[in-house]
Formats: structure tokens, sequence, C-alpha cells
């Protein structure tokens, strides 16, 4: 099985840059240690990893913290394309 590529968009770098320093470091070493390394290798099947229902083209989002990675992914190119990133609403306070 070959690996994926990452391509990580400019929007998704825009928001990453927007970060705080804190929430930066922590996504930034997250993605670099743990998160990249996981989807070259499989990028749909991981435990914090959820394909969303409805998105054209498909769309994954990968948990890490209190922050969502989006992402699609093609099979033909074997090239993960990094969207964007969120940080998840405070819903249950």
């Amino acid at each position: 099985m070959s690996s994926y590529r990452i391509f990580e968009t400019d929007e998704f770098q825009k928001k990453l840059n927007k970060l705080i320093k804190k929430d930066y470091e922590f996504v930034y070493k997250k993605l670099k240690e743990y998160i990249y390394p996981q989807i070259i290798e499989e990028p749909a099947f991981r435990k914090n990893i959820k394909k969303l229902k409805g998105y054209n083209p498909e769309t994954w989002r990968y948990r890490v913290g209190d922050f969502r990675i989006f992402y699609s992914i093609s099979d033909k190119e074997k090239i993960v394309y990094i969207l964007t990133i969120d940080k998840r609403k405070d819903s249950c306070k």
C-alpha cells in the first residue's frame, strides 16, 4: 500500500495561523506527530476520523482536542487535501 501525500489549502493555513499561540502549538504538534503520519497511511479509517454525510466531494473530519480538521481524499492522486480547521463549539457548559 502506497502512502498518501498531504496538501494544506490556503484556507486551512490561514485559520491555523489565526489560532492563539497555545492552541496553534497544540494543533501543530498533533498534526506533525500523530495526525499526518496516520492519514498518510490510512486517511479514512481511524478512531478520531468520521466521514461526514451529504458532502460533495466526500469530506472527513479528524477530531483533535477541541478542534476539528476537515479534509477530502483523492484516491486517484493519493492526496489528502486538508481543507479547514474549526474549534468545536462549547455546547455542554
